[in-house]
């Protein structure tokens, strides 16, 4: 197939057009900066190019191509509720009918579990209905509604599906594991609570393949959700020891209570909202239910319907990290 995937310049999207690429099929990708892959055609653009330039970039990005992954996204815990709205849903939209009207046949949309998390534990569930009104935050609220989006455009000859990979990490994630060391090798990464809180995760070679056997299936399973994880659902105690290990790092030492983090996290997205500058705040609601609350998946109709198991599991996704983190030295 000839492919366009969006976002090929993050982390995620590198990987997912890498393994397309690697599997015989043309691929094209579209975003702001280049995807760095050798022998893959870079489109630069924005989804959220002035109604006034039908698509620009977009327009010859999607020309000719068979199938879209869709991961272009804005990712971050705070940021301009506007600004979420404008890529997230409004840049999906785009991407749909730009799709659409080139005459593309499959579409994946890239979602997050965190669009039907609702603030209490998940346990041993499948991928629960998409649900704007009682997800936590604007990524995951307007996450939720382009997925919603996504999966109303579904029709024959036009097959979507949603993916919703958690907690992807790997070597070379600035986004997860970057951030977790550089705290915990300040000192500022606590447990909230016990530590026990059972998590998925997804090592990133895991994610992209079961990206690519969704696109592969997209005929046979559109109009679903799947939630992509390793299938090992782990103390969140053990997994910052994993990453935190594997660096060279101190593990946290030191804990929070659970309620007081949620609190705290509250108060300080608010503050976080009048400062100028685009750090990341330490501590967000959202972020410290995800760190005390258990969230781990059924993963048997992912598995069947996409005809795909992980192949790499979380101890040898350690070693690799650590092997990554030796080589940096």
């Amino acid at each position: 197939m000839r492919v366009l995937v969006t976002g090929a310049s993050g982390f995620l999207g590198r990987a997912v057009a890498d393994r397309i690429s690697s599997a015989g099929h043309e691929v094209r990708t579209f975003q702001r900066r280049s995807s760095g892959l050798p022998g893959i055609e870079d489109v630069h653009g924005s989804i959220t190019t002035a109604a006034d330039i039908p698509y620009a970039g977009l327009a010859y990005a999607v020309s000719g191509m068979d199938a879209v992954v869709h991961l272009a996204a804005k990712v971050s815990l705070t940021g301009d509720p506007a600004e979420f709205e404008a890529v997230n849903v409004g840049g999906t939209r785009t991407v749909l009918q730009a799709s659409q009207d080139a005459g593309v046949s499959r579409f994946v949309y890239v979602s997050s579990p965190s669009v039907a998390h609702a603030g209490s534990s998940i346990a041993g569930s499948d991928a629960l209905p998409a649900s704007p009104e009682h997800a936590r935050g604007d990524y995951a609220r307007t996450k939720a509604r382009a997925e919603l989006l996504a999966l109303a455009a579904d029709a024959s000859g036009f097959s979507v599906v949603a993916v919703r990979p958690h907690l992807v990490w790997g070597p070379g994630d600035t986004q997860l594991i970057d951030r977790i060391v550089d705290r915990a090798r300040r000192g500022r990464l606590p447990l909230l609570g016990h530590g026990a809180a059972l998590i998925d995760t997804t090592y990133i070679d895991n994610a992209a393949s079961a990206i690519h056997a969704a696109l592969d299936a997209a005929v046979s399973v559109h109009g679903q959700s799947y939630v992509i994880t390793n299938g090992e659902p782990r103390p969140v105690a053990e997994l910052l020891a994993g990453i935190c290990g594997a660096a060279g790092v101190a593990a946290p030492g030191w804990r929070v209570p659970a309620s007081a983090a949620r609190v705290a996290g509250s108060v300080i997205e608010t503050i976080w909202r009048r400062r100028p500058g685009g750090d990341q705040p330490p501590m967000t609601r959202f972020l410290a239910e995800q760190l005390s609350t258990a969230h781990w998946f059924d993963q048997r109709r992912t598995r069947a319907d996409l005809n795909w198991t992980p192949a790499v599991s979380l101890d040898e996704g350690f070693e690799r990290l650590a092997a990554h983190y030796r080589s940096a030295r």
